[in-house]
């Protein structure tokens, strides 16, 4: 919509969520004024805005439906990217070059007050969390843009139509590994204290609004990404005691973590790993209690596999299992050996997982796993390989195949950095859905240090993890001032992906799977896989309609029936 007193001051423009709007160019984007949405599903759409006054204009943002369903809107904000992607990149990117880049999604305050600088486009997020028994029909959404004085500047209606179906509850697994650590560090906060606890509360509660069922569960304090011989803070969830008689272990924050994150909506807990990462040749920091006195007890100069270390985990493991049996975890908890192990770390991991799996029997173990041939050999039980290397695993059909993405994975395949098209981070979903995945991993829910956390950084200035990963790899969230997490645009498209992959097996369920995966892939050239896919925007808005359209027929037909 376009208004002007004697010439244009304010223009907007409905667009989709597939769109990113960077201040410095022209918003070429068009349109987007209509889409359909099953109930209980999150729908996000955006308005534009710029002003042609010379100086800052300060305008406010509204929304306002009769439509069932919790409204926000929120401001695309701005952050920096000094490394925005690798040189041999594969050009399926909206930018390579250093800059700002649209990504979190602030809350407006209580008047909704805005800044539209001059010249420059920019964006509100407006998000309908639709309810469960939200009206079939199609709904207008009016966001309203007001000026200092309340003049009405500018406005656009969206018409949503909500489907006479539901979204079904999720199945995928989907892990972001939760730094509880980070959460300390940057509130300032001591590890564990009452307002750490608060504070991970509202973070658990983002992630599983999101779409996340699973959470790294930091027994001891998570060997991740971590300098050789360096350590990260102490965040350690059970209790030790070195007694004249063995070892001593209490669970009770572990329990008061497990019924915080049951609340939150947590399925499945995900232990931390038992060895240091790339190798698993060392014990993680664990302390424990020596004489009254809080002591580090195991570490980088722990040998994996010495009799120390053995003879801590064969104390600890059977008490650990029946903690998680008596809260009926069985089924719902897995164990970590060591990440990312290589062909050339074989020993090394074979011996460790030889070891301790007797130690958990009946509790499954899975880790992130690039090399097929160290599967055929059973060193591992439930592989993770990542997008781009899953192709000998999903050949041999891996049974519950799940698979992962981090920095690495920056040619052909699905990502989310903030260089990269949306369209190229929500396609995994129909990638999910296609091969049947059963879990998700990824590395950063919200890493705020610097590579092998040398150092804290601030999120909102430093957004590479100090130019080790690509902007947009190591975290999901920003810190909000109050102790709540600030989403990014990512996170808001990662989870229109999930929700595309529960419309499918909504589908399948009425049509059936060969129908469903034809009505998915209608007008390819070629058939959807990890590192092929259509890369535009507009097909993937489209291929989410025809799915809606589908189902809307059967549901209608259904209805007709009875």
């Amino acid at each position: 919509m376009q208004l002007s007193n004697d010439q244009k001051q304010f223009e907007t423009r409905s667009i989709s969520s597939l769109i990113k709007v960077f201040a410095d160019e022209d918003l070429q984007a068009p349109p987007f004024t209509r889409a359909s949405a099953l109930a209980g599903e999150t729908f996000s759409f955006q308005v534009a805005f710029r002003s042609s006054l010379t100086a800052k204009y300060v305008i406010r943002a509204e929304a306002e439906s009769g439509i069932a369903a919790d409204l926000s809107v929120r401001s695309v904000g701005l952050a920096p990217s000094e490394f925005p992607i690798y040189g041999n990149h594969d050009g399926n990117l909206l930018r390579s070059t250093p800059g700002l880049y649209p990504d979190p999604l602030f809350p407006l305050d209580a008047i909704g007050e805005l800044v539209a600088p001059p010249q420059q486009w920019r964006a509100v997020w407006v998000t309908a969390r639709l309810h469960q028994n939200a009206a079939a029909g199609i709904h207008p959404i009016h966001i309203r843009f007001v000026d200092a004085e309340n003049n009405r500047i500018g406005e656009e209606t969206f018409e949503l139509e909500v489907l006479p179906a539901a979204l079904p509850d999720q199945r995928l697994i989907l892990t972001d590994w939760f730094h509880t650590d980070c959460l300390a560090t940057y509130y300032g906060v001591e590890v564990f204290s009452e307002r750490h606890w608060q504070i991970i509360d509202s973070y658990v509660q983002t992630a599983v609004r999101n779409g996340m069922n699973m959470i790294l569960t930091p027994i001891f304090t998570p060997p991740l990404d971590t300098l050789v011989g360096g350590e990260r803070p102490t965040v350690q969830l059970v209790d030790v005691e070195v007694t004249e008689s063995g070892y001593r272990f209490g669970f009770e924050r572990l329990a008061r973590w497990i019924d915080l994150c049951t609340r939150a909506g947590i399925r499945y807990f995900e232990i931390s790993h038992l060895f240091t990462q790339w190798g698993a040749k060392h014990a993680p920091k664990i302390v424990g209690m020596v004489n009254g006195e809080a002591q580090k007890l195991f570490g980088w100069e722990t040998d994996a596999t010495g009799e120390a270390y053995k003879g801590f985990l064969a104390a600890l493991l059977p008490e650990l299992t029946a903690f998680l049996e008596a809260r009926q975890l069985k089924g719902r908890c897995y164990f970590h050996i060591s990440d990312e192990p290589h062909s050339s770390q074989l020993e090394a991991y074979k011996s460790a997982s030889d070891w301790v799996r007797p130690l958990i029997e009946g509790w499954p173990t899975l880790d992130a796993l690039t090399d097929y041939p160290l599967y055929e050999q059973g060193l591992v039980q439930k592989p993770i390989p990542s997008s781009d290397h899953i192709g000998p695993f999903l050949e041999n059909r891996v049974p519950g195949l799940w698979t992962y993405y981090c920095c690495a994975q920056y040619q052909k395949v699905s990502n989310r950095f903030f260089a990269m098209p949306s369209a190229r981070n929500r396609v995994i979903g129909l990638q999910l859905y296609k091969f049947e995945i059963e879990g998700f991993l990824h590395w950063g829910y919200n890493f705020w240090y610097s590579q092998y956390s040398v150092k804290a950084i601030d999120p909102y200035r430093v957004t590479d993890a100090g130019g080790a990963f690509p902007s947009g790899d190591a975290f999901f969230v920003y810190p909000g001032e109050d102790g709540t997490p600030v989403e990014s645009l990512r996170l808001a498209v990662f989870t229109e992906a999930l929700q595309d992959l529960r419309a499918l097996e909504l589908l399948e369920g009425m049509v059936g799977r060969e129908r469903t995966l034809a009505i998915m892939e209608e007008g390819l050239a070629e058939p959807l896989t990890f590192d092929n896919y259509p890369t535009d925007d507009i097909w993937l808005l489209a291929c989410r309609e025809r799915i809606n359209a589908a189902i809307a027929a059967h549901a209608r037909q259904a209805a007709g029936a009875s």
